[in-house]
């Protein structure tokens, strides 16, 4: 089990079945409503993706200064450099300036630095190197926010910079001829989630002016999109706009470079959705980049050529395997490392034969599997330049910050952010670095929850059923994916495929066969064996196979179910927390008459030899439910007790794992149903 909670959102019933009458199928209805959104009207605004308003991109600060010196660029016939980031994000959003600017006649460069050998951002190489091909201009996309000196030095060889990116911003802005980032402190833009694409868009936007902007946008929105999910960015306001109308854009795709890469990634004849993208293309992009050929990438959405097409998307499929296969070399190391050596609070490692590019992808699978921030560090000639990724709640830009003094540089998001370190402050770092987690966390252990959307019955998981949720795309932060619990699930067969690297499972659940496939999983390690019982917390999704379509459950986590006593113990903790319970739980838990005839009963037989009955829950349940032959559940004899100890027919002394009982005198006639306890629970049943 990767996690250890799973938190399962409390159903809305009177909700679902508003929604339900409004003409929405069961499961996606229920979702909603678990989710909050209960009311007709506000389900058919999010489940039409696209009508957002886009707020406009001349209320960015800077703005205004940034159209007036692109388009004195423009009229002057200088020549621009696009300069941007190796990652999905980046990449896109230099083709779209390009294709954009060029198509203004402008005489424009695409350049992005290489991983390996330049690292992230505006360096004073590139600098030079522009300089000497007589450029102008440079425009950064998703870099450039931190680049002080580097601005300072292009300014001193008389290129102007505009800089549009949408990372956290230090106090120092670099002193450029605009700086464009929803995240400065003075920025008056109301959506500060857009993608570093998102700005480029923006920045089009607003150099074409009110009566092209729609024309504009719909000619780039597919490039905005893929960056846009692929950065992870939430998934609401105007990111919202732009992922809904740009995946349309992708299906079927215009730009000829994103249908070469769909074919060669088996995505065609099947839906683009923000998963499609998310897990089959932007792997493929970002593979160049971390490969240091990002300039195939670029090429890609650039060409007009077919065949050229073609050939580049091939390649990155390619690239995209031999990345996989160094980033498994590596996590394996990784966690040899951590068995022999384990690390509390946060992962900081470091190696000199790390592949630079694929670190970060290590670094998120490692803080998943341990559940807490993991800090790669990549070795060369005393420096170390870092890749980390977050876990929790941990913002790891503060976390950095908190530790700037040991680091050279650092910059990034939330979830996601690079440094870079001398080699020799990395045991001072590690140290830092976990203090800090442990003050975030005021002392207590990372939280390990998983949210899940609500428990379903297999019964509820058709084709048509799954098919209905795709209406809730595009799915990201802040319209997260839909997960769900399938509870008591048999496992029927079980089989290691993907070279013995992925779980397939067929189970049984309530007379209903479901598929599912865990991936990264094994069953020895999990304890699986055909016949045993599983509880799975999963993604819906359809498989194809040869026409047939079917739903297959994508695992999340999974763990052997609990016993039917371990579930019922369960109900009581609920209930004793105090935490809100479902009808059926209430219903569990409600005792019968004869199950308090049947207590007080044997509790008066064992007074008789004894003033005090000292036993376990367990055992009392046993004794009663053979005097009265039923099934002994602990949970609502201890229950009983409460309500009887409640009433003042017994008095409870509650020891570690032992009760002692004594009965009460009552000479008159006690009124249990006037109990708070059962008054809770019949409330509960009554809505």
């Amino acid at each position: 089990m990767k996690y250890k909670q799973w938190q399962v959102a409390a159903p809305c019933p009177e909700g679902q079945r508003e929604l339900e009458q409004a003409g929405l199928p069961p499961l996606l209805a229920g979702l909603l409503a678990a989710r909050g959104v209960v009311r007709p009207e506000e389900a058919r605004r999010l489940l039409s993706p696209g009508r957002e308003p886009i707020p406009d991109p001349m209320l960015l600060k800077d703005m205004d200064r940034a159209v007036y010196r692109v388009r004195l660029a423009l009229d002057r016939e200088e020549l621009i450099a696009v300069y941007g980031d190796y990652d999905v994000d980046g990449i896109t959003a230099t083709c779209l300036l390009t294709q954009f600017l060029t198509a203004r006649d402008g005489h424009i460069i695409p350049y992005i630095p290489s991983r390996l050998g330049e690292g992230y951002g505006l360096n004073p190489e590139a600098v030079h190197a522009l300089s000497e091909q007589g450029v102008d201009l440079i425009i950064t996309v998703d870099c450039g926010i931190t680049a002080v000196e580097e601005t300072a030095l292009a300014n001193s060889l008389g290129i102007d910079v505009v800089i549009t990116d949408h990372h956290a911003c230090k106090e120092e802005l670099p002193p450029a001829a605009a700086v464009v980032d929803p995240h400065r402190p003075d920025c008056p833009y109301p959506f500060k989630g857009l993608a570093g694409v998102g700005v480029a868009l923006m920045l089009a936007l607003a150099v074409a002016g009110p009566e092209e902007r729609q024309a504009v946008f719909n000619e780039f929105c597919d490039l905005a999109a893929v960056g846009t999910v692929a950065d992870v960015m939430p998934m609401t306001g105007a990111n919202r706009a732009i992922v809904g109308l740009g995946l349309q854009r992708l299906d079927p795709p215009r730009r000829l470079g994103f249908a070469s890469l769909i074919r060669y990634a088996g995505l065609e004849d099947k839906p683009v959705t923000s998963v499609a993208v998310g897990y089959t293309l932007a792997p493929r992009i970002n593979a160049s980049g971390r490969m240091g050929m990002a300039e195939v990438a670029v090429e890609l959405f650039l060409t007009r050529d077919p065949a050229r097409a073609d050939g580049l998307a091939a390649q990155l499929c390619e690239l995209n395997r031999e990345r996989q296969g160094i980033e498994g070399d590596i996590f394996q190391q990784c966690v040899q490392r951590l068995e022999e050596e384990p690390q509390e609070g946060a992962i900081v490692l470091a190696g000199s034969q790390w592949h630079q590019g694929v670190v970060g992808i290590v670094a998120s699978r490692l803080a998943e599997k341990y559940a807490c921030p993991c800090f790669m560090i990549c070795l060369d000639g005393g420096i170390g330049k870092g890749s980390c990724r977050s876990w929790g709640d941990i913002n790891l830009f503060e976390l950095l910050s908190s530790c700037s003094p040991l680091l050279e540089n650092f910059g990034g998001h939330t979830l996601a952010a690079g440094f870079t370190v001398k080699e020799e402050n990395i045991p001072a770092l590690a140290l830092a670095l976990r203090r800090a987690v442990a003050e975030s966390c005021n002392g207590q252990a990372l939280p390990s929850v998983l949210e899940v959307d609500m428990a379903v019955s297999p019964q509820h998981l058709t084709v048509e059923a799954v098919e209905a949720l795709d209406r809730l795309e595009p799915c990201g932060t802040g319209n997260p994916r839909p997960v769900f619990l399938l509870q008591g699930a048999q496992v029927h067969t079980m089989s290691q495929v993907g070279r013995g690297r992925h779980l397939k499972l067929k189970l049984e659940s309530r007379g209903v066969t479901l598929d599912a496939i865990y991936f990264s999983s094994q069953g020895a390690e999990l304890g699986l064996s055909p016949g045993c019982r599983v509880d799975l917390v999963f993604y819906p999704q359809i498989n194809d196979f040869r026409g047939v379509r079917s739903v297959q459950l994508q695992v999340v986590d999974l763990r052997l179910a609990p016993s039917r006593a371990q579930l019922e113990q369960a109900i009581y903790d609920k209930y004793s927390r105090g935490d809100p319970l479902t009808c059926e739980e209430a219903r569990f838990l409600l005792p019968e008459r004869r199950d308090f005839v049947g207590l007080y009963r044997w509790l008066e037989r064992q007074s008789t030899a004894s003033a005090v009955v000292e036993d376990t829950p367990a055992r009392i349940a046993r004794f009663v439910a053979r005097a009265t032959r039923q099934r002994e559940v602990p949970a609502r004899t201890m229950l009983c007790l409460e309500v009887l100890e409640e009433r003042g027919l017994i008095s409870l002394n509650r020891r570690t794992d032992r009760i002692q009982i004594t009965l009460c005198r009552v000479e008159h006639k006690v009124d249990l149903e006037a109990s708070e306890i059962i008054r809770r629970l019949r409330a509960i049943l009554e809505g």
